[in-house]
């Protein structure tokens, strides 16, 4: 069995223990590809997060897709991945792409304007967003207007922090004020080689169910 269907089968596997079963959303990952993140693409591992969160996808979207944006101090919007064209996804798309900014400094609001953009603007849908945002730290204070003005939209953030850098902003989540729903989480890995896709998929997915329920009680979905 490819590692594709074994994602699959454990992202099946956690969203049933989580309720989630039949729940339909679409699904973003958000790419940092500032300087300090070069060893994570030339070894690997942020195609293998492509992979895993593509797996969420398959279960959460009826066409399967998942949308990609990455940024540094610039963003670009990227072609969405699918499992036809998963393979080689990361090297094709963002590392030979040479439309694509790489290795500068990191600016969150930029690329999370964009997010709301297409999810709000160009694609209004009743159908819920869930964005896996991976960073590896020094996220910018401007990412709290962003987060505060979704928070009446279907739109839930899901931050991944990687390493060890500075990651104050985003462990101050969950007490920013002034939003109409809390429509944010973060978790910190050391490394996301050494995590276990269940457990990876069982922290993704570990506020995103309350969240559901808050934003149909407050008929934003």
């Amino acid at each position: 069995m490819s590692s594709i269907n074994l994602k699959k089968q454990t992202a099946k596997l956690v969203l049933e223990k989580k309720n989630l079963k039949g729940v339909v959303a679409r699904v973003g990952i958000v790419l940092d590809i500032s300087d300090s993140m070069r060893k994570l693409y030339r070894q690997g591992v942020v195609q293998e997060a492509v992979e895993r969160v593509l797996a969420v996808a398959s279960q959460f979207d009826d066409d399967g897709a998942l949308d990609v944006w990455v940024y540094d101090n610039e963003f670009s919007r990227l072609p969405a991945v699918t499992e036809k064209d998963f393979v080689g996804y990361v090297e094709r798309e963002i590392l030979n792409n040479v439309g694509v900014h790489k290795f500068g400094r990191n600016d969150e609001p930029l690329v999370m304007e964009d997010v709301i953009k297409k999810y709000v603007n160009e694609e209004p849908s009743q159908d819920p967003a869930f964005i896996v945002f991976i960073n590896d730290g020094g996220c910018k204070n401007g990412i709290k207007r962003f987060i505060v003005e979704s928070s009446t939209k279907p739109l839930f953030w899901q931050f991944v922090g990687i390493g060890d850098s500075n990651f104050d902003v985003l462990r101050k989540l969950d007490s920013m004020e002034g939003r109409f729903i809390d429509n944010a989480n973060f978790f910190h890995l050391d490394s996301m080689e050494t995590i276990t896709d269940e457990r990876l998929y069982e922290q993704l997915l570990d506020e995103f169910p309350m969240w559901l329920k808050g934003a149909k009680e407050k008929r934003i979905i």
